[in-house]
């Protein structure tokens, strides 16, 4: 897998791990035949009857994971431009970039959405994580020459030239540096406990941080009249591949919806989060 330097391969060892979902208990073939979407985004995907999309604040990130686009074609292909083996555990597929590089893993995902929001509003401001061992890492001081190189095994900040590249070439490039030195550990320290999953609103993630670990973001949210909420979880994983709309294996009644229950353990088709691993920006 590539990474940059030994720090960050001990970093994909110990920290930004997701775990190995090619080898998960739901196993399909690539030869098979992905039902063609027949919804252009996030927000025109049905909502099972007697539910509605809740609220959200005009330009939030909510509104915008809704404006998300889908790909007509819901299989999933790999950075590398190959077809993933296992097919069965998506819904839909997010028309947004992966990359050429095996890095954009399952926190890798959540940050290139939150990334693809804050350009679109022109806000590189807003554009800043920090790695792992804590060093900021920021989009808008980028544009202006900041780079990173390690020392031991800590990221240090120094001025280089400003790259004559447009700033869509360099906010990839600049990715390729998060993607390599955040994981599910940084997200969730950058993130705050949630208590009460009815609170829930539309951006907020699951997060399991360590090795194996993983990272799943709410992309939509509806009610009905009693006040029952329902949702629609997206992630990426690892090997790097395309951001994708996970079905709901415990209820094929309303997948690919997920139901605010009672019980701890939210089920998805690769892995399982319980209620304390809810956390928001």
């Amino acid at each position: 897998m590539t990474r940059f330097g030994i720090y960050s391969l001990l970093l994909m060892l110990t920290f930004n791990f997701c775990n190995n979902h090619e080898q998960a208990s739901y196993h399909g073939s690539s030869d098979e035949t992905a039902i063609e979407a027949d919804y252009a985004s996030i927000g025109d995907m049905a909502v099972p009857a007697g539910y509605r999309r809740v609220a959200v604040e005009r330009a939030s990130f909510g509104e915008w994971l809704r404006g998300v686009k889908l790909k007509r074609d819901s299989k999933i292909y790999l950075y590398n431009g190959r077809l993933k083996y296992d097919q069965s555990g998506q819904f839909a597929v997010l028309d947004v970039p992966v990359g050429n590089k095996d890095l954009q893993q399952c926190a890798d995902a959540i940050l290139r959405l939150r990334t693809e929001y804050f350009f679109d509003r022109a806000d590189m401001d807003s554009i800043h994580f920090k790695a792992t061992d804590g060093t900021e890492l920021s989009f808008a001081r980028w544009l202006k020459g900041e780079r990173y190189k390690l020392r031991g095994n800590k990221l240090l900040p120094f001025t280089s030239a400003k790259s004559p590249n447009n700033k869509r070439i360099q906010l990839e490039q600049f990715l390729e540096i998060v993607f390599s030195y955040c994981g599910t550990i940084s997200l969730n320290k950058e993130t705050w406990p949630i208590d009460n999953l009815n609170e829930m609103k539309v951006g907020d993630v699951f997060i399991k941080a360590g090795s194996p670990g993983h990272a799943m973001i709410v992309v939509d949210l509806a009610v009905n009249h009693n006040g029952e909420k329902i949702f629609l979880l997206a992630q990426g994983l690892m090997p790097a591949q395309d951001i994708h709309i996970v079905k709901n294996p415990t209820d094929e009644k309303i997948s690919p919806w997920y139901k605010v229950k009672v019980g701890s353990e939210i089920i998805t088709p690769q892995w399982v989060f319980y209620r304390n691993q809810f956390r928001r920006w």
